[in-house]
């Protein structure tokens, strides 16, 4: 008897971009599907996977869905986001004013295919999936760590305003990466795999509790560049991410709501607030080229290097085989317990004995009453007579 195949689905980023360009929320997929709306937040971050009817139920939802969307022109060019359609009527307003965004430099990491091997003729075509096996894992995961990392730790420094946290998110997030390399290869955009990991690793509010984080971090030495961080970091975390992956990083409007876990109107709405926010404080800022600028320049400013992708690899490689070590280790330690108490516990059962209960027809206890007070009072009398008297007589033989 064989099982057949489960049925194929895309990767997690891309189930949530189209739902999101679908303007769909959790809840809508979760009642077309038949299951709860966690249960689609589960499938969507990547923690668990449909099965069964559900699967394939959630497969054919997906493929409507990419039906759905509208084909790309055929110029190769994307039609500009329009925030107006997305936003309120009072912010529509605002939003149609804005001049369309210039084309601008998405921070993805290309990699690079690998040079034709000798006596292979360079015009042949050859198969993408050979391309990829050219690549060792190791080579591929360095070619990205080799475009991404550089930007992306200055992207987070303007995220969480802290140049260790940011350097620590990244090979953080690298490190991740490497560890479920499999899943990062075949995502559509391992660069966007990479950049959610970090900024979800650096927004996450237990570093409040860390005690380096007691003291704030060295302000940027212009005074330009001191009162725009201080004003991004001003804005609620959700709004400054927002706000730095669709006017500092480049990303669409729906790429961004999906990256961000929000849907397409909140993500419109977070952008235009998080302008007007920067724009009150820095007029000059009202353009969004003038922000998309100022955001560069701010980042490149900062002398943030990464580590080296060997090291990151080495010490991510150490880390999970410390974990799982660590877990051997508490696992063998619970079966040792726990034939211990198995070896030590009772084998018999030992009845505990019954509570005593009355018995009569048993005479009382006897002896010698107590004395009263009269008779108390009658010995007293009597040694205190005989000691004032002669002495006692003993006989004596002859």
């Amino acid at each position: 008897m064989t099982q057949s195949p489960a049925t194929p689905l895309p990767t997690p980023t891309e189930r949530r971009r189209l739902r999101v360009a679908r303007s769909l929320t959790q809840t809508q997929i979760a009642d077309r599907v038949g299951v709860t709306r966690e249960t689609v937040r589960s499938w969507e971050t990547g923690r668990t996977a449909p099965r069964g009817r559900k699967r394939e139920v959630y497969a054919r939802l997906l493929a409507e869905l990419r039906a759905e969307l509208p084909k790309p022109e055929p110029t190769g060019e994307q039609p500009a986001v329009d925030l107006a359609k997305s936003a309120p009527k009072g912010a529509a307003r605002s939003a149609a004013k804005e001049p369309p965004k210039k084309e601008r430099p998405a921070a993805v990491a290309v990699l690079e295919k690998p040079e034709p091997r000798d006596g292979q003729d360079q015009d042949h075509d050859q198969d993408p999936e050979d391309q990829d096996r050219a690549l060792t894992p190791a080579q591929a995961f360095d070619a990205l760590y080799t475009h991404c990392a550089p930007h992306l730790v200055r992207q987070t420094y303007l995220l969480t305003g802290r140049r260790t946290l940011a350097r620590e998110s990244v090979e953080r997030a690298f490190q991740l990466a490497w560890q479920r390399w499999p899943e990062v290869a075949v995502d559509p955009d391992p660069a966007g795999w990479v950049r959610a990991a970090a900024y979800e690793y650096a927004m996450s509010p237990w570093h409040r509790l860390r005690p380096s984080h007691r003291e704030p971090d060295a302000p940027p030495a212009d005074a330009d560049d001191r009162k725009l961080m201080d004003v991004l970091q001003s804005l609620p975390p959700a709004y400054r991410r927002t706000l730095l992956l669709y006017d500092g990083v480049g990303l669409d409007l729906p790429e961004t709501a999906a990256e961000t876990e929000a849907s397409t109107p909140a993500a419109a709405n977070r952008i235009l607030h998080a302008r007007a926010a920067v724009a009150e404080e820095l007029p000059d800022l009202a353009v969004p080229e003038q922000l998309h600028r100022r955001l560069t320049e701010l980042a490149s400013a900062e002398k943030l290097d990464a580590p080296k992708s060997t090291l990151v690899r080495n010490v991510g490689e150490k880390r999970i085989r410390f974990w799982t070590r660590t877990a051997i280790a508490v696992t063998a330690l619970i079966v040792g317990v726990t034939a211990l108490t198995v070896r030590v516990a009772p084998t018999h059962y030992e009845p505990t004995p019954a509570p005593g209960s009355p018995i009569s027809g048993v005479p009382p206890l006897t002896g010698p009453a107590h004395l009263t007070e009269h008779d108390l009072q009658l010995r007293r009398e009597l040694r205190e007579r005989l000691s004032g008297g002669p002495e006692r007589l003993a006989p004596v033989a002859e």
